[in-house]
């Protein structure tokens, strides 16, 4: 490696090594690895016509770096917000009038100019995390364009700048591969197809994290302001190592569209989850499948706005001396439970270890305690914070019901559900399922679970996952209300009896080779379309 590029690494290892970990989350500072960028600077470099090319969110400035290197005619105009930062890269450019910086918001500045490339490692806020309601206010007055509130600020900003490619333009982003198979992320993508400027979509795979310290999965978006295609092209590569087969496309544009995981803009579709367009979908060739909700519903857990402050254990109970009856029972962390079921038992094993159990309920109370632990939290700010000031009172905590069925919505090694035989709430480490009675009617939610249980439901429900680095996946509770399951009504009496059976045998034993018998019944009714009329009738299994 030549002492350019060791100097490129250093920069940024230098500035995470001396500015706290605080502050760089503070304003979303993660640093894009040197092969990535180089690549993101190739394709800029593809435009014959690259004289001036903006960095939005400039940091030290690696893509400009990359770029002064590699064309000498290029102006580069950077902003960034950061002063901390700001300060070092103007360090680095103080010996050069080929860029130009400027401290100032780019969501505010810039509104006028436009540029033959644009390049940038966005800020990865989420909506409450930044000026949402005044940004997108900006982008309504100068684009006419009116987004989700749930919004992150990484898309906003490459809906500016796609806005500011001049012809035959090109435009390089990296950014969290969330938008793709979100809600909010609807907007985003037909606002890209509809731009006609989406070109090329290199999904970096789970098996590392991309970006320095950041638990997220990443894709670079390049869009070009030109003619030249029609279609839109999707790349999965499983690590850095792979760049190659990017650079290789990237080298032969407009050509290397069409082939394999290319797509006609027409041909995409903004309401579907885009996963489907680059990883195979295990349940296309499926029989017999509906809606999650049909049979459920999945909701959030309690989201408190400040749990440090509405959790307890027994030990913060008997410090403030708040009675237990203004204490409700709660399932609080992930790590709580390990396994597929949750009992008094294990409760109270919590409990007993002093571990956080309890979630405040100080609403429609005079007891003395519980207001001076109340006037405590305004002594902290804690009212001020983001849920507690949209609440009335703002210690009155979301009213649930204990859910039967957790869900944690990270998951590693594989998703899984859990049954809740307590009377306890939960935060929002998991979601709520509430089974729908009326349609379980002629099932039990013994059966659901059973279900639920088996690796054939794991595998339909992981279409639906949101992906990020080192193999997490997350669900939102709409990815569980839109997945897809078997239609439990379509067994047979018999196949109910002996999968309840078998489930009964497996939550005495917990032997594996039950829930085995179960997931083998169940794909026969995957693999055979099954019509009303045969119904039971020729008892099929």
């Amino acid at each position: 490696m030549n002492t350019a590029i060791n100097r490129s690494l250093s920069i940024e290892a230098e500035y995470s090594q001396t500015v706290s970990i605080q502050h760089r989350e503070k304003y979303a500072q993660f640093f894009t690895p040197y092969p990535i960028a180089e690549l993101m600077v190739k394709w800029l470099l593809g435009n014959e016509e690259l004289h001036h090319v903006l960095e939005p969110a400039f940091g030290l400035g690696i893509f400009s770096r990359i770029l002064l290197r590699n064309k000498e005619a290029v102006k580069i105009t950077g902003f960034e917000i950061d002063s901390v930062i700001y300060n070092k890269a103007t360090k680095e450019y103080n010996n050069t009038d080929r860029v130009s910086l400027f401290c100032r918001d780019y969501m505010f500045h810039d509104w006028d100019n436009d540029y033959d490339g644009i390049i940038c490692n966005p800020p990865y806020f989420k909506f409450h995390d930044f000026d949402n309601k005044n940004i997108l206010k900006e982008i309504e007055k100068r684009l006419n364009i009116k987004l989700n509130g749930f919004t992150n600020l990484y898309t906003i900003f490459l809906i500016k700048s796609i806005h500011q490619l001049k012809p035959n333009g090109r435009c390089a982003y990296i950014v969290p591969s969330e938008f793709m198979n979100s809600n909010y992320g609807v907007y985003i993508k037909d606002i890209l197809l509809k731009s006609g400027k989406l070109r090329h979509i290199i999904v970096i795979d789970f098996e590392e994290n991309v970006f320095d310290d950041a638990l997220t999965t990443a894709s670079i978006i390049l869009c070009a302001n030109d003619t030249h295609s029609e279609s839109v092209k999707f790349t999965k590569i499983k690590s850095l190592k792979d760049i190659d087969v990017v650079d290789n496309i990237i080298s032969k544009y407009p050509n290397s569209l069409n082939n394999t995981m290319s797509y006609r803009r027409t041909e995409l579709d903004q309401n579907i989850k885009w996963k489907n367009y680059y990883q195979p979908q295990t349940d296309k060739n499926m029989f017999n499948l509906v809606p999650f909700s049909k049979y459920a519903k999945a909701m959030r857990g309690i989201a408190t706005g400040a749990n440090e402050y509405f959790i307890f254990n027994k030990s913060k109970a008997k410090k403030y001396e708040i009675d237990e009856k203004y204490l409700l029972p709660c399932i609080c962390h992930a790590v709580d439970i390990q396994g597929n079921y949750f009992s008094k038992y294990n409760f109270e094993m919590l409990k007993n270890n002093d571990k956080n159990v309890y979630l405040l309920n100080a609403a429609n109370t005079n007891d003395k305690n519980v207001l001076k632990y109340i006037q405590k939290g305004e002594n902290e700010n804690i009212h001020k914070k983001y849920l507690t000031s949209n609440r009335l009172p703002w210690y009155a905590v979301e009213k649930r019901q204990p859910a039967p069925i957790l869900f944690p919505i990270f998951n590693r090694k594989g998703l899984k559900f859990i049954w809740n035989d307590t009377d306890c709430l939960n935060l929002t480490a998991f979601h709520c399922i509430y089974p729908n009675v009326s349609i379980l009617s002629n099932i039990s939610i013994e059966l659901l679970f059973a279900y639920l249980l088996t690796d054939t439901a794991r595998s339909i429900f992981e279409q639906n996952a949101r992906e990020y680095g080192n193999g997490l996946q997350k669900f939102e509770p709409n990815d569980l209300n839109k997945a897809e399951m078997l239609d439990l009504n379509l067994l047979s009496p018999k196949n109910k009896n002996e999968i309840l059976c078998l489930y009964s045998n497996y939550v005495t034993t917990s032997e594996q080779k039950y829930l085995y018998e179960i997931d083998n019944i169940l794909k026969q009714y995957l693999c055979t379309e099954i019509s009303n009329r045969s119904l039971y009738g020729n008892n099929l299994f």
